[in-house]
């Protein structure tokens, strides 16, 4: 080699260091990022199948279950209002690395938990670390990749994750639960919670940035949101001074609103017709969905005996079209617009709900794992057009906050679905289902006819 080469090739080597430095980076800031956001979203899944264990050893009925899950759907669907800007005040690899500490230390005090008391309790500080991962997280992969192209091509996979590990959800709990014990579908988080962790190391650091917060506004929604939840699960005397506080907590929050200069819910963002529809079809899915899969995970197990591991299993069929079928709706509502897909999907989800009313004790496991497709098809097909029909229904300056609005009334819709659900299976399983089914398919229906309203490909924003 002559002398006059050697220059050469050291002036070379630094420029593709840096771009094979850059890519890789960025790849360990989507993987981390990904598993944070498959993380959270497990832990609002991979429970429901381990409630009969839970219950047996620590002595919970149907009420303490439903806390069992809504303490974790609430935290982090009332704190998701705020904890976007609270992810920019603090900057996103801070407040990811922050809510990942914390969320795998509760996972901890989760699985050690000597009483139910402790275990909700620990489950509430899991919901508020996850409501700060889930903004932080896609701030991150937003960061990380600048080019359009490759940033849509993380952002589907940061999604993507999040699908998968709904879908695995209750197969894992059930197999953790089998294998193991209850307190595994929790312990598991450790591993994966460290991974994250060490992965950020490689990560950019985020600068933190200026982001108002509506401190009164949150505290108002949290208020009215647990005592509404309280209402409907506990019931009697103390259920009705629940309710009276949600009342004047809900007239409080929305006085605050009109009143806040950067309120965490902007009320006027609800006079357009798009939002209203996605917010309504969104929180009809969740009731569905949410609902119905921790309806049938008693029902499983507690109705028809069958093991934690078959219940999850069972779970398989339904939620494995999920992460597919939400890719073709995507797909669908870029090329039709949202009103096609989701004038398609509700339906079947209807359907698929009218026919789950003729399940009972007797029917075989098998056929009842089949007779919930139509309704996780129907629900996939409806999501993702939803959510582009509130997008585009807002300002690009606008979005981050309509996406929170649209996740934080899903979360509570789901929750609030199961606290009803679990009231009604508990005074009489088979007819409760029933009742339970013809709730959610009417508020499907509902917002089937309200998606009419949506406008078609042509008048879409730019």
């Amino acid at each position: 080699m002559s002398t006059n080469q050697i220059p050469k090739a050291q002036q070379l080597a630094p420029s593709r260091a840096r771009p094979e430095s850059a890519r890789t980076s960025s790849a360990l800031t989507l993987t981390a990022s990904l598993l944070g956001f498959a993380l959270i979203c497990l832990d609002a899944s991979v429970v429901n199948v381990a409630l009969p264990a839970i219950g047996s050893t620590l002595g919970a009925g149907m009420s303490g279950l439903q806390w069992v899950v809504d303490a974790y759907t609430l935290a982090f669907a009332a704190l998701m209002l705020s904890t976007g800007a609270f992810s920019d005040r603090a900057g996103a690899s801070r407040a990811f690395a922050l809510g990942t500490v914390v969320f795998t230390l509760a996972s901890a005090a989760c699985g050690l938990a000597p009483d139910l008391a402790s275990l909700i309790g620990a489950r509430v500080v899991q919901g508020v670390a996850a409501a700060v991962v889930l903004p932080a997280s896609l701030a991150l992969v937003r960061q990380a990749y600048t080019d359009p192209a490759r940033r849509a091509r993380a952002v589907a996979a940061w999604a993507a994750g999040g699908s998968l590990a709904v879908a695995l959800g209750p197969v894992a709990g059930g197999a953790l639960t089998t294998v193991w014990d209850w307190r595994g579908v929790f312990f598991v988080n450790l591993p994966v919670g460290a991974v994250i962790l060490a992965l950020l190391v490689r990560a950019p650091r985020s600068r933190p940035r200026p982001a108002p917060l509506d401190l009164p506004g949150q505290l108002t929604a949290v208020v009215a949101l647990t005592a509404l939840t309280f209402a409907v699960i506990e019931g009697g005397a103390v259920g009705w001074a629940a309710l009276a506080v949600a009342v004047v907590a809900g007239a409080a929050f929305l006085r605050v609103e009109g009143h806040r200069p950067h309120p965490v819910v902007p009320l006027g963002l609800f006079r357009e017709r798009a939002v209203a529809t996605a917010v309504a079809a969104g929180s009809a899915v969740s009731v569905a969905f949410y609902g119905m899969v921790f309806v049938f995970s008693l029902f499983f197990q507690q109705v028809q005996r069958h093991s934690a591991l078959y219940a999850g299993l069972l779970f398989l069929p339904m939620t494995g079209l999920i992460a597919v079928t939400n890719v073709v709706a995507g797909k669908l509502a870029g090329r039709y617009g949202p009103r096609l897909p989701m004038l398609v999907g509700q339906p079947v989800a209807v359907v698929g709900l009218l026919v789950l009313l003729y399940v009972d004790a007797g029917t075989p496991p098998l056929l009842v794992a089949a007779l919930l497709i139509p309704l996780a098809l129907g629900c996939a097909l409806t999501v993702p057009p939803l959510t582009a029909a509130m997008m585009d229904a807002v300002p690009a300056d606008r979005a981050g906050l309509a996406a929170g609005v649209l996740n934080a009334a899903r979360q509570v819709s789901g929750g609030l679905g199961i606290a009803v659900f679990g009231a009604l299976v508990a005074d009489g399983f088979e007819a409760g289902l029933r009742v339970s089914l013809a709730i959610s398919a009417a508020l499907l229906t509902v917002t089937f006819a309200l998606s009419f309203r949506l406008a078609g490909p042509a008048a879409r924003r730019p």
